[in-house]
Formats: C-alpha cells, sequence, structure tokens
C-alpha cells in the first residue's frame, strides 16, 4: 500500500515518474519482443478444451495482418462496431483497430433492434463485425435488419468469415497512429435514457490494464482464464490489453460456465481469476461440488459490486487467497482504485482501496466543488491519465462530468480516510449495476410506457447478496385489468436485453412524490426494503 497520511480527502498522484505513453501496437510489440514464443491467446471451445491457439508472435502477426485489412477498406479515425461474444476474432479486431487507427465501438451480443441501432448510428459507425448467434440471441438477423435501416453502413462482415475479414490484406499499409488518439467507443450511462459513448484513448486503455494487472499479482508467464465480457472495458482493456501488456497467458472462455472455468483451472493451472461476486459464488460452489484441484490459484479480482465478507471468507477457504476489489468506471479506461492484497478483512470489503497508480483522487462538495474535510461525505472525482477524450458528440455531457480544472465527477458518492483509502456510501446517478452489468432506470421505463395499460412507471435498484442489486419496477395502471409479473417480463425481453428485465414488480396506487411532483425513488427502495409492498405474482 502507499504510506500516506492526508489532511484533506485528496491523494496525490503516486507511483512515480508516469511511464511513457504507448498505443495498443507498442505494447503487443513489446510484449512480443520480449517472449515471441510465449502462448499469448487459447481459445477454449464451450466445454473448456483448447481449440485455436497463438503465440505472441503469431498473435502479432495476425493482427498486422488484419490491420492491413483494414487500413485497405477504413480510413484512419473511421468507427466500426463490433457485435460479437468472447471469441479470438474479437480480440485480433481490437488489436487490429489500435495499429490501423481506426475506432472500435462495442456492442454487448445481448442487444435487441433497437438497442443496436441507437449505438450504430450514435457512434457514426461505417461498419460492423459480427457473429452469427449467441445464446439464441440471432445477431447476423438482427445486424442485417438494422443495417439495411442505416445507409451508413458500408460493411457487414462475419468475423467467422475469414476471406472477407482479411480482404485487402495485400494492399493495405501498417500506420502510426498515436498514443492519446482515439482508439474505442464504450457506452454508458444516460439521464436521458439513452447511454452516452465515452471516447477513450491508447494510452488510457493501456496503461490502466497494465497497472490493474500489476497490482493483481499477475507476473509474466504466468496463465489466466478470461471468461468476463469482452465488449465490457474490464474484458477488453484490463485482461486483453493488462494481460498482453504484463506477459501473461490468456485462455478464452466464450461464456461463464462455472462447471466449465474449475475444470480448467484444475487442467491448466492458472494461477489468476477475475469476475464479479456472481461468478466468484458460483464458482467456489462448484469446486466445493465437484472437488476441483484449484491450489494453483494465486490472485482473485472482483468489481462490480462490493466485495461481502463471505465471499471473502469462502475466497480463502477455497482458493487459499482472499477476492481483491477495483473500483472505477468506463470514462476512466476504467480503474481507478484497487485494494492490496495485503490490506485487512475490513479494508477488504468495507473500501474499494487506494488510487492506482498516477491517478488523484477527490471528495467533493457537490454545490462548491471544493475538497471536503477527512471523513466527510461527497462526490468522488478523478484526475489520470485514463479519463475518456469525453463523450462522443456530447460536448454539453462532457462539459458536464469534467470540469475546468481536469476533474471527472463520477457521480457517485463517498468517504475517503486519512491513508486515502475510498468508501463509496451512495451514488449521484441512478445507475444500477446488477452482478457487474450496469442498467440504466431510464431505458426500461421508456420501454415499459410503452405498454397500453401502464400510465407511470418508476424503476430502482434494490440491495440484493447474490447479484449486489437487482432491478425492481413499480407501476401505476388506469386499467382495472390485472397484470402479472410473467406478462410484464415478456414485454420487456421482447424490446431490451435479458438482463434489464426487473426481477421485482409491484403496482401501486399512489407514489411518494417531491414538491415539484418528482417521483421519490429512494422512499421506494426504502419501502420495498422494509417488505411494504405486495408484489405481483
Amino acid at each position: 500500500m502507499y504510506k500516506i497520511k492526508l489532511t484533506e480527502s485528496y491523494f496525490p498522484a503516486q507511483g512515480g515518474p508516469e511511464p511513457a505513453p504507448m498505443t495498443i501496437g507498442d505494447m503487443l510489440r513489446q510484449s512480443t519482443a520480449h517472449a515471441p514464443d510465449q502462448p499469448a491467446l487459447k481459445e477454449l471451445t464451450y466445454e473448456g478444451e483448447i481449440a485455436r491457439s497463438w503465440t505472441y508472435a503469431q498473435l502479432l502477426a495476425d493482427v498486422e495482418r488484419l490491420s492491413r485489412a483494414l487500413a485497405s477498406r477504413h480510413d484512419e479515425g473511421a468507427r466500426v462496431a463490433v457485435y460479437a461474444n468472447n471469441v479470438p476474432e474479437w480480440i485480433l479486431l481490437e488489436l487490429a483497430c489500435g495499429l490501423a487507427g481506426v475506432i472500435l465501438v462495442t456492442v454487448n451480443p445481448a442487444y435487441q433492434k433497437q438497442e443496436l441501432k441507437y449505438v450504430l448510428e450514435q457512434s457514426r459507425s461505417e461498419a460492423i463485425y459480427y457473429v452469427a448467434d449467441f445464446r439464441g440471441n440471432p445477431m447476423q438477423e438482427i445486424a442485417d435488419a438494422v443495417c439495411d435501416q442505416i445507409s451508413a453502413i458500408k460493411h457487414r462482415i462475419l468475423l467467422t468469415d475469414h476471406d472477407a475479414l482479411y480482404a485487402g490484406e495485400a494492399s493495405g499499409t501498417l500506420r502510426n497512429p498515436g498514443p492519446h488518439d482515439a482508439v474505442q467507443i464504450q457506452y454508458t450511462s444516460g439521464t436521458t435514457g439513452f447511454p452516452k459513448g465515452a471516447l477513450l484513448h491508447h494510452h488510457g486503455l493501456v496503461r490502466n490494464g497494465i497497472d490493474a494487472m500489476t497490482r493483481g499479482g499477475t507476473q509474466k508467464g504466468g496463465t489466466f482464464i478470461h471468461n468476463m465480457p469482452l465488449f465490457h472495458t474490464t474484458g477488453c482493456a484490463i485482461l486483453v490489453l493488462g494481460g498482453l501488456g504484463t506477459g501473461c497467458t490468456m485462455l478464452l472462455a466464450p461464456m461463464f460456465d462455472p462447471v466449465v472455468i474449475a475444470r480448467v483451472i484444475e487442467r491448466e493451472r492458472t494461477q489468476f481469476i477475475l469476475g464479479v461476486p456472481t461468478m466468484l459464488f458460483a464458482l467456489i460452489d462448484e469446486v466445493r461440488r465437484s472437488g476441483r484441484d484449484v491450489s494453483s490459484t494465486q490472485r482473485i479480482m472482483s468489481g462490480g459490486a462490493m466485495v461481502a465478507p463471505q465471499l471473502c471468507r469462502d475466497a480463502k477457504e477455497v482458493f487459499g487467497t482472499p477476492v481483491q476489489i477495483v473500483y472505477g468506471q468506463t470514462e476512466t479506461s476504467p480503474v481507478l482504485t484497487q485494494a492490496w492484497y495485503e490490506d485487512t478483512i475490513e479494508d477488504l470489503t468495507q473500501t474499494i482501496g487506494q488510487p492506482v497508480a498516477h491517478t488523484e483522487i477527490s471528495i467533493r462538495d457537490a454545490q462548491t466543488n471544493s475538497v471536503l474535510p477527512i471523513g466527510q461525505q461527497g462526490e468522488i472525482c478523478a484526475r489520470a491519465y485514463s479519463v475518456m477524450l469525453g463523450y462522443n458528440d456530447n460536448p454539453e455531457a462532457t462539459a458536464n462530468t469534467i470540469d475546468s480544472e481536469g476533474w471527472l465527477h463520477t457521480g457517485d458518492l463517498g468517504q475517503m480516510d486519512e491513508r486515502g483509502y475510498v468508501k463509496i456510501t451512495g451514488r449521484v446517478k441512478e445507475m444500477i449495476i446488477r452482478g457487474g452489468e450496469n442498467l440504466f432506470p431510464v431505458e426500461i421505463e421508456n420501454a415499459l410506457l410503452e405498454h397500453d395499460a401502464i400510465d407511470e412507471v418508476a424503476v430502482v435498484g434494490v440491495a440484493d447478496e447474490k447479484w449486489g442489486e437487482q432491478v425492481a419496477c413499480f407501476i401505476r395502471s388506469g386499467s382495472d385489468d390485472p397484470l402479472s409479473a410473467a406478462e410484464l417480463r415478456d414485454f420487456v425481453r421482447e424490446r431490451l436485453s435479458p438482463q434489464k428485465s426487473p426481477a421485482y414488480w409491484i403496482r401501486i396506487t399512489d407514489w411518494p412524490l417531491t414538491g415539484s411532483g418528482k417521483i421519490q425513488k429512494f422512499k421506494l427502495r426504502e419501502a420495498f426494503e422494509a417488505d411494504e409492498y405486495t408484489m405481483l405474482d
């Protein structure tokens, strides 16, 4: 840990001189030069068997091939979307975009037509790279239907069609983007119900991933399973860029399956695990059930929700190591604070650790923007190399998030102690974090307001031991007709991804309102947690 004694809620950047800025290409070539013959990427099947694999030298060669192909059909600065689950081609495309100066727009593979159309149009994407389907979602069918409506889309390429994917490699040239050039757009929360696209740069993503993995205890030559979604910064920045940047071998799982993951840990003797708490609880249960040997595990990292004391105890018992929490957001590439493995159980479970290297954190008064005394609650703000360039085509939202002194306002409420450890105390935003997935209430509310029988709706996050938070939906209907939870759930799932479907449905007649007539969501949450409502069947 950083040895420091603060007198106010401001943590100055630590970690010595900031390393020279790097691009994705710089990172990959550096790691390849260090260990060209070391395995870099191995593809796992759904059963956990090794399919294809790449050494660092082979990975760099294929990435440069794909980079030339991209350069032959996309101008520098063009935006291209990737709509796929965890397949090696996703990673190849991410790295190749970095070399080609092309901006990758990441898309959740659970997205339906309405969601995909918004992202493609808002990002100004000119191409989409996709897979045919995933977990029953007909992605090629969805993509084709959406792209038929968007004239700006020039290319639709199946990632499994290598002839189309690598077409033009002979005529393309390798480009030389700069470390502060934009390289990705990732979508995050929006108060209007529409997600905002965070424009992220090479240096922020590469350095943040390396720093997070380094504090996480990964070592050159180490092996880990990648079972996080690639469309998240956790998946494509921390694990891909950080994993390759620290010289590790990555085993890419197409999805999280605790039975398969436990089997692979035992067989491959992997040393590092990263997962949201729900994944870790499921993995612990599977290891206890199966008796798999997971003693090779040296480090476990988690984020997306606070680490429960029971999870730390269970992880220590089953894996022999506690859980280290990370905290951040898409706009900061993503990690801002991180625990240390030598931290006490209290610090591991009640705080989000100290700031990561080369990152300033302050707790500020929401009205005056002044730094608060130690221990007082305010908004968590950050200033660092990892902060986004801004929100895509949204200067107003950018100005509302990053102030004139370069401080990014996270929207989270917290406190800082004199050691610089930060504790989350609430959210300025209403965003719900369910199992590490960011859900936006207004988006769910807008979808439900399309239902003929619903007059008003309010969606809130409620505490849940397994998921961190669950979605609770309150509806008011002027109709005398009965409404069932199953009917409403089906209605939402026709319009939005499954994870956005509320777990709890409550029909009410009167809202708790402010003096200006706004619904007081915190009162709905309090009444729900006090069991004052009857759920719809």
